[in-house]
């Protein structure tokens, strides 16, 4: 019995406080506001229409991959090395033109989702509520400051810089290639025992000479000195440490360099070798 009383108790007691918020507006006079003359005081923490301070915004797109409905547009090009955009208010460097930043506040969700995401707090939410529009594209809001003009020569240095980069990439990859192709065949070759092949690591040697060496300039008068025999010491050679003779020959060239009985001449890969202790195919 106690059971049933108490449960019509708390059945009252839950009506009252209910009704206690109508039974207080019922005895006080109402007062209307006259909007837009005048208008109530919002809270400070309220979530209204965005705004971006485009001098702090780097051009990272995180507002809009944090957007869950993609109301955020962003298009940048990259900087050319020549170019100082300058710094953010919070000390980050710019280095992306921000060609495009669009907000479609008509799709817009009020999450705030978009501003603690943003590392320079470029984006943030306004008290403006008041942005209501007759035409549906007035509610897209273009924040760049570039002119289109502008925009688009930035899009077009950026592109050119990317094709430049990647044919350089290009040309880098089929040099390794052919690289890679010359000294498989000399390692083929020298597997074959062929006397005439350079070995691996002499043929590695010779393509490092080629592009770190110059050759030296002939004689302007056109004459060219004759290989020392064995027996004349005196006559001009190559000596054993690499330098080149009076007659103005190079002892790198392997074609042009002498190569006699006793001659003691440098490879390309910069040891002494004595030809003498060569096969006779050098």
């Amino acid at each position: 019995m106690s059971g049933y009383f108490k449960d019509i108790y708390e059945g009252i007691a839950t009506a009252l406080i209910g009704m206690k918020i109508t039974w207080k507006h019922l005895f006080v006079r109402n007062v209307t506001i006259q909007y837009p003359d005048e208008k109530h005081d919002i809270p400070e923490r309220v979530r209204n229409r965005l705004y971006v301070n485009m001098d702090d915004c780097i051009g990272c797109d995180q507002c809009a991959k944090a957007c869950p409905v993609n109301c955020i547009t962003i298009e940048t090009a990259k900087s050319l090395p020549e170019e100082n955009l300058g710094e953010t208010s919070t000390g980050h460097k710019k280095k992306l033109w921000v060609t495009r930043f669009d907000i479609d506040i008509a799709k817009c969700c009020y999450c705030e989702l978009c501003v603690p995401p943003c590392p320079t707090d470029c984006i943030f939410m306004t008290p403006t509520y008041e942005f209501s529009e007759y035409n549906r594209n007035d509610l897209i809001y273009r924040f760049a400051t570039l002119e289109p003009g502008e925009a688009a020569e930035k899009t077009a240095n950026a592109e050119r810089i990317k094709m430049e980069t990647a044919a350089k990439r290009a040309a880098e990859l089929e040099e390794k290639k052919r690289a890679a192709a010359e000294k498989a065949a000399a390692e083929k070759a020298h597997d074959a025992g062929d006397p005439t092949a350079p070995s691996p690591i002499e043929h590695v040697a010779q393509r490092t000479d080629t592009r770190e060496r110059t050759p030296k300039p002939s004689n302007t008068g056109g004459e060219t000195s004759e290989p020392s025999s064995s027996g004349d010491k005196s006559a001009p050679s190559a000596s054993s440490s690499g330098q080149p003779s009076s007659s103005g020959s190079d002892p790198f060239d392997m074609k042009t360099a002498p190569h006699d009985g006793s001659a003691s001449v440098r490879s390309d890969a910069g040891a002494d070798r004595d030809a003498s202790s060569r096969p006779a195919a050098w």
